[in-house]
Parts: structure tokens; C-alpha cells; sequence
């Protein structure tokens, strides 16, 4: 099998105790959430450095959901702003720390950090990239007009300061571990002043929020932006003036290919000359077929089942944890995902800082979940809905766990919503049950918990279970408040723990990132966080 595997080591990066002090490097950030990709297969000679490296055409499944960097919370749009945007820190493949917009960062003190900022960068629409850009975007992050769902990530932030030109000073309300690796989440890119300054006037002329930002992204990325066909393509082109090492392509376009026969065809044909999402039942065609391989990589994603446990009967704990009981994850690895990923006993996937394997999960137990549904009141069943969008996998996962609970008395009607609805109507908790994916893409188990479960994150920023629970609130407040790994591992296996008790979704497995790739394209990679690396990627002929 023409595949390569990339195993992750994660190091304990978050001890607030130590200073980092980091040496200059390129900016390349890794980050989070899905697909897109447009034109035809035109390439030019290979590139050393930026001479000519064609038009990369990628093919994904939804199309972008925002331009902004604080506008959305999805793998699209954050495959896409990867390469516009760049962040202070940024994660290198083993999960580590290192320079990205700043070039250097020490703690002063338990909750006061300093960062020295790289010099003579410049933004896509010409703006000076300092620190005073640098605070720009993070009040913007936080502004309660703007509503970013991405705002929880500078949730422990009592304030930033300008310090001079290229010194920036973060001031948190408690000692916070997390940070940075947040700082390395696209969530807070920077983006040029002069755009913040253009989408703040338009909105206080009764515009949208982003509207101006998603027509004129600039940020200081290797590539630009070129144009945004919603529903079709999003087209970027080469940043020549980039500040690091400037990127091979001449071009990158994002083409939304929905269907993932279609996305293979694309592959095959050469239309396209990378697909994302080939699906574990495609691996051998995609091998199959002359000029092209399988690109696989391990993922620190989830994808899991949800429910809204402010609806009946979803409120109820014993139904969740009756349905928790009935499903057969393996049976749907195998079944949906052809054997392809580990099956998920909790949120967090084994490379994640704060996973504990310690953690027993809820079991495979008919007779149990009946059990627990009669003493819930169900024991006849009842009718409820499932949602999903138009991924394959997603639907075939719906298929299969309407089969299994009719097992147990529940009738499962299967709504299929196109993506950007999707996303809307969850967070608007219109739902029952859903099923989604989260990757955490700052392989920190703050990330991989707070946005999904803490009560103050329900809908768009990750709580689409809408679980309010005090209890374990406090438990992922203490644990974001702890300087000591050790100390904030304790906290997480306590709160893994209390997540199976309360079932607020079922965990099923933890994915391999599969695509396939023409043979003709060179240095393209995919990071444990599903994000696109293109910068050094190039078409040979």
C-alpha cells in the first residue's frame, strides 16, 4: 500500500514554569476543522524557492465557511486561512512549540507573558505587521459585537499591551497552561489592521460582521487571495513578498467536490491533483489507478455522536447512556470505516496531552441498555432524529445506528443538512442527535474538552450538546488554572472520567486522515490536525 504514516510524539509543552526562549524560524502554523479546491491541471516546471511550482487544485468535501480568522469554527476555512494567516506561535509535526510571528516568548511572571515579534514583515495589502496589529486582532477576538466562536480561546486574557513597536506583553486573569498552544490555533491569527479597521466601519453601517474581511483577507501568509466562488472554489496565488521562505506553488485552489466519488474521478482524471476524504472503502481503487497514491496519516480528531441533553428525553442520562450502550462502535469502524482508525473511549485520542488509557469506557451491552431505557420510562422506545451532512461516512455511521437502536425500541429518522446549515442549526441546538468530528488542534487536552463541554461554550463555539454541568466546570477551570503537568493530567482523567458518566455524546473512533494524491505532486503533507501543508509543495512534471 502506497501510504506513509506519520506516528506523533506529544511532549509536555504547557509547563507555565518554563520559559521558552525560541530561535527565529519560518512561520507555518498548524491548526484545525475540512476541504475545498478549484480549476485545471496546469503546472509549470519545478520550483526551488518560488520559480514556477503550478496550480495545486485540491479537492475537498464542503466549501469554507468564513475568510476571517475569527469568523468560523471548521477545518475548511481553517485549511484555507492556514495559508493566508500566520500566528504567533505555531506547532511543528511532533507537537512542539516554535517561532511562528513571534520570534521569541518568556514567562515574566505566573500570568504575565512577553513576546518579541519578528521585524520587516509585512501584511498582503502592504500594512506593517507589529505589535500594535498584533493587539488589534486580539481585542477583535474578544469583542462581544464581533461573537467569534473562537473567542474561548483568550478566555483566561485580562489584557494585551503594546510595549513598543515589536513587544507585545499578554496579561491573564490566573496562570493559564494552555496559552501557548493556543496561540498556535488559526483562531488567532493575525490579520491586517487596515481590514479590521474597513469591517468595523461597514458594520457600524449596519453591515455583517466580516463581511468586509471575507472580500479582502490579508494577512501574512505565504499565499494570498484571489478569489472566493462561494459553493465552488477558493483560488490563492504565491505571496512573492512573503517575509520566510517563499512558497513553490504558484497557486493553490480549494474546489468543492461534495461527492466523493466525484473527488476520486477529479483524482483520476487528473482534474484534480489532490482529493481530500478518498474514504476507507476507496483505498484500493485510488491505489488501483495509474499515476496516483494513498496519503495516510493518524489524526487527533474525534468523530462522535451528540445529543442534546436539554430535550426530551436526551435530559435524561439513562437514555444517553442506554444508546451509549446499544451502539457497537467496532461494528461501525469495521462496517463504515473499513477497520481505518482506533475506536474512541472518550474525547481525547491517545497523542493528546491529558488522555489518560486508564479511562474505561461505557461497554457494548444490549440487555444493559434496555435495562437503563425501561427504567428511564422508555421501555416501549420512542422516536427521535438523527442529523448529519452530506459526508459518506457520516451518513453510512447514521445507517448504521438507526439499524442498532431499533434493536432496543428507538426509531431513528435520518436528516441529511447541507454544511453550512448544519453548523448553523446545531449550534442553534435545533437538533436531537448529530454526528461530527472535532480535531484538537492544539494537542492539548484543554482544547479537546473546554469548547465541547464547559457550560460556557454551548452552540458555534463547541458545545453542541449544550451539557451544562457545574461540576465539571470546575473541574476544566481548575484544570486550564494548573501550572503542573502532572497536576493538570490528574484533573483531566477525573474529568474523562465524570464524561462517561454523563454521556453527552457517544465517542466512537479516532480517524486516519486519508487522501489521495497525484504522483506528480511533491511535499504535500497533512498535519495530526488535519490542516494542509502546501508551502514547500510543488508540481513536477
Amino acid at each position: 500500500m502506497k501510504s506513509r504514516k506519520l506516528w506523533f510524539l506529544v511532549s509536555l509543552i504547557l509547563a507555565m514554569g518554563l520559559v521558552l526562549a525560541a530561535c527565529a524560524g519560518d512561520g507555518e502554523p498548524t491548526e484545525e476543522p475540512e476541504d475545498d479546491s478549484a480549476t485545471e491541471d496546469g503546472s509549470e516546471e519545478t520550483a526551488e524557492g518560488g520559480d514556477g511550482g503550478g496550480d495545486l487544485v485540491i479537492a475537498i468535501g464542503a466549501d469554507v465557511v468564513s475568510l476571517s480568522a475569527q469568523g468560523s469554527n471548521d477545518v475548511p476555512s481553517s485549511n484555507v486561512g492556514e495559508n493566508i494567516y500566520e500566528t504567533l506561535t505555531r506547532l511543528d509535526e511532533n507537537q512542539e512549540l516554535q517561532p511562528g510571528l513571534a520570534e521569541s516568548w518568556e514567562a515574566v511572571d505566573e500570568t504575565t507573558w512577553e513576546f518579541k515579534l519578528q521585524e520587516g514583515v509585512t501584511f498582503h495589502d502592504g500594512a506593517e505587521f507589529n505589535a500594535e496589529a498584533v493587539k488589534a486582532n486580539f481585542d477583535r477576538l474578544v469583542d462581544e459585537d464581533i461573537a467569534s466562536p473562537r473567542a474561548f480561546l483568550f478566555e483566561a486574557v485580562e489584557s494585551v499591551e503594546v510595549v513598543d513597536d515589536y513587544t507585545l506583553r499578554i496579561n491573564l486573569e490566573y496562570p493559564y497552561a494552555p496559552l501557548l498552544s493556543n496561540l498556535a490555533h488559526s483562531g488567532t491569527a493575525i490579520m491586517s489592521p487596515d481590514v479590521i479597521e474597513e469591517d468595523y466601519a461597514q458594520l457600524e453601517d449596519g453591515g455583517d460582521v466580516d463581511a468586509y474581511i471575507n472580500q479582502n483577507p490579508a494577512g501574512t501568509g505565504p499565499f494570498k487571495f484571489d478569489s472566493w466562488t462561494p459553493g465552488e472554489s477558493v483560488v490563492l496565488t504565491r505571496n512573492d513578498d512573503y517575509w520566510g521562505e517563499t512558497a513553490k506553488l504558484d497557486s493553490a485552489t480549494f474546489k468543492v467536490v461534495t461527492e466523493q466519488s466525484a473527488r476520486i474521478a477529479e483524482l483520476e482524471t487528473g482534474v484534480s491533483h489532490v482529493v481530500d476524504a478518498i474514504g476507507p472503502n476507496n483505498i484500493s481503487r485510488v491505489e488501483g489507478a495509474d499515476g496516483v497514491s494513498v496519503l495516510q496519516e493518524p489524526s487527533v480528531s474525534l468523530s462522535y455522536i451528540g445529543f442534546n441533553v436539554q430535550k426530551e428525553p436526551f435530559d435524561d442520562v439513562r437514555v444517553r447512556q442506554a444508546i451509549s450502550m446499544a451502539i457497537n462502535k467496532q461494528e461501525i469502524i469495521d462496517g463504515v470505516y473499513n477497520g481505518i482508525g482506533i475506536e474512541a473511549v472518550g474525547p481525547l485520542a491517545p497523542p493528546v496531552f491529558g488522555y489518560d488509557e486508564n479511562v474505561s469506557g461505557i461497554s457494548h451491552d444490549l440487555e444493559g441498555a434496555k435495562e437503563l431505557l425501561a427504567e428511564a420510562g422508555y421501555e416501549d422506545g420512542f422516536s427521535t432524529t438523527i442529523w448529519t451532512n452530506d459526508s459518506e461516512e457520516r451518513v453510512d455511521t447514521a445507517i448504521a445506528v438507526q439499524a442498532q437502536l431499533k434493536e432496543i425500541g428507538i426509531d431513528v429518522k435520518i436528516e441529511e443538512l447541507e454544511w453550512g446549515a448544519y453548523l448553523e442549526r446545531t449550534a442553534n441546538g435545533e437538533h436531537d442527535m448529530f454526528i461530527l468530528g472535532w480535531s484538537v488542534v492544539t494537542s492539548d487536552a484543554d482544547y479537546g474538552m473546554y469548547p465541547l463541554f464547559h457550560s460556557s461554550n454551548v452552540g458555534e463555539p463547541g458545545n453542541r450538546s449544550f451539557l451544562e454541568d457545574e461540576e465539571l466546570d470546575g473541574v476544566l477551570d481548575d484544570a486550564r488554572r494548573a501550572t503542573e503537568p502532572e497536576d493538570r493530567q490528574a484533573l483531566y482523567s477525573e474529568a474523562q472520567e465524570m464524561l462517561v458518566e454523563l454521556a453527552p455524546m457517544l465517542y466512537i473512533h479516532h480517524q486516519d486522515y486519508l487522501f489521495g494524491v497525484s504522483d506528480n505532486v511533491k511535499d504535500f503533507a497533512v498535519d495530526a490536525q488535519g490542516i494542509y501543508q502546501i508551502k514547500q509543495a510543488y508540481i513536477e512534471e
